[in-house]
């Protein structure tokens, strides 16, 4: 798709052509363009929301799934709960459990009582 072309389904989106937010969104996923998921998810598109959560999670990026679950989006907390569990990162899950996120304190619990049992 040409610049153009991105240019001119930019405008009809803002148009409020749902049509062309919905290219956009499917756009934006496949090229792996975050800013423009975001820019989408923040104009209130949970489909971008969606896949904004599912490009970070696949790409391992742990700031832009924290900056999401501090907004409140569950699917990102959970995602950054998952991934924080599977590098047994203590103080990333700490500070999920800290903000309430009992998901976090689980996993945190048993990752506290395995490093116990191995000592």
């Amino acid at each position: 798709m040409s610049d153009s072309d991105l240019a001119d389904l930019r405008q009809r989106a803002k148009d409020g052509d749902r049509d062309a937010v919905d290219q956009l969104v499917e756009l934006a996923g496949e090229r792996g363009d975050l800013g423009e998921l975001r820019q989408l998810a923040e104009d209130g598109n949970a489909d971008a929301a969606a896949q904004l959560v599912e490009l970070a999670t696949e790409l391992g990026d742990t700031k832009e799934l924290r900056r999401l679950a501090d907004q409140g989006d569950r699917d990102a907390a959970d995602q950054l709960v998952e991934l924080a569990a599977e590098r047994a990162d203590v103080g990333e899950l700490r500070r999920l459990a800290d903000g309430g996120n009992s998901d976090a304190a689980d996993v945190l619990a048993e990752l506290t009582e395995e490093q116990g049992e191995a000592e």
